[in-house]
């Protein structure tokens, strides 16, 4: 049977892994905003440059040869990041399991 101390001290390690949780969970979700933005500005700058390329196509096959060039690149950009978003999301999964780890151990969760 827990004792009243136990029961308290067994809360105020909650609370604490809570926090640290919440530290964990609250990088990881700024270093993900962070690559979202980065993304973002990337594929900006790409779109306008292509943009630019293609008005200034003077025949249809260079028009085509830009629009190809750039669906290629933004392709390759897209499969990049996704890569790394993985990586962010599961890294995020990761460290806001931890501080739960020992708790769960303390607490005979298996």
């Amino acid at each position: 049977m827990l004792k009243l101390d136990e029961f308290q001290k067994f809360g105020s390690e909650g609370v604490n892994v809570v926090l640290q949780q919440f530290g964990a969970v609250s990088k990881s979700v700024q270093a993900i905003a962070s690559e979202v933005a980065d993304y973002s500005k990337e594929a900006f700058e790409t779109t306008a440059a292509a943009t630019e390329k293609l008005f200034g196509a003077k025949s249809l096959e260079k028009a085509i040869e830009v629009q190809s060039d750039f669906v290629k690149t933004s392709y390759e950009g897209f499969v990049a990041r996704s890569s790394k978003f993985g990586e962010l999301y599961a890294d995020l999964a990761k460290e806001a399991y931890k501080p739960l780890e020992g708790y769960f151990a303390k607490a005979g969760v298996k």
